[in-house]
């Protein structure tokens, strides 16, 4: 009955660990799904290997990326890591004001070390 009582909690731990790994997994596994799906010509993709490019045409398990100007290459959508969401540009306000408050007024009370 003593060793009952001592198993128990390292079945019960296990079993918990078990159950939300797998729960993670198919959530992870469910976003790549989604993500598969939804992928159409014209998005910016990564793939696993690292490789940015352009999807070009999409088959039931591939998909072809044109990876440079005029060279396109099949992959199989697996390899497909994640879309490349396309950058905002900043408001040329916010870059001019940024730019000026860093200036030389900053500068001007640093001493040379070496005098």
């Amino acid at each position: 009955m003593d060793s009952l009582v001592l198993f128990l909690p390292f079945v019960l731990i296990m079993g918990g660990f078990m159950y939300f790994a797998s729960r993670r997994q198919k959530r992870a596994m469910q976003a790549t799904i989604d993500l598969h799906e939804s992928l159409r010509p014209g998005d910016r993709v990564h793939t696993t290997s690292g490789l940015q490019a352009t999807i070009v045409a999409i088959a039931d398990d591939t998909v072809d990326l044109e990876i440079a100007p005029g060279v396109v290459t099949t992959w199989m959508k697996l390899a497909v890591r994640d879309r490349i969401l396309p950058e905002e540009p900043e408001e040329a306000g916010e870059a001019g004001e940024d730019a000026g408050a860093g200036g030389l007024e900053e500068s001007d009370e640093l001493t040379d070390p070496g005098r």
